[in-house]
């Protein structure tokens, strides 16, 4: 065998180089992990991204605020008579251009069903934040008995549809689900 195809053997400066390029990858790394791990949210924010609320006590005509994400979100249980009221209202009559579109997707759509869980239509969960300029509108106000913006005029029934006023839309509905019967997790 020639002297040229033997492999030669590592010396102490191939060690040291491979030793230096190797602490060089990991102080790069340890550098650079303050700036990776600042882009992820705080514990505040974290907090804010969902919560869990007890209706228990939310008897039927009633309804409580709780804040999400810095947002009022109101859970009312409306009583059988809205619940059958709600259902009653042609979607012709309704402003929000979603709900009068056939086509739209059903998600969209504002019969009283599509604002409701199923099986829980007398449980309305909502953003009680008017949408025309972000004002905070009045519980059981209004000429249909929902929510009433003081702001511009703004009225709302009490599936929070918009009946008249200034506002485009209906007040949104967070994501939301129930963990049990008396039990609600938004976000």
């Amino acid at each position: 065998m020639a002297e040229s195809d033997t492999p030669a053997e590592p010396t102490r400066r191939d060690f040291l180089l491979h030793a230096a390029g190797a602490f060089g990858v990991v102080g790069v790394a340890a550098a650079a992990w303050p700036f990776i791990d600042q882009m992820n949210p705080d514990a505040s924010t974290r907090a804010l991204a969902s919560v869990e609320v007890d209706i228990s006590g939310v008897q039927p005509g009633q309804a409580i605020t709780v804040m999400w994400r810095g947002k009022p979100v109101v859970i009312r249980n409306r009583t059988e008579k809205e619940v059958e009221e709600g259902k009653a209202v042609k979607l012709e009559e309704l402003k929000d251009p979603l709900a009068r579109n056939a086509n739209a997707d059903a998600s969209a759509d504002a019969s009283d069903a599509n604002r409701a869980a199923a099986g829980k239509e007398n449980i309305l969960v909502m953003t009680k934040v008017c949408t025309h300029l972000g004002c905070i509108p009045l519980d059981e106000s209004g000429e249909f008995g929902g929510w009433f913006c003081p702001c511009h005029g703004s009225v709302y029934d009490t599936s929070g549809r918009i009946r008249s006023g200034p506002a485009p839309e209906n007040l949104p509905i967070p994501p939301y689900a129930f963990l049990t019967d008396t039990k609600i997790r938004i976000g």
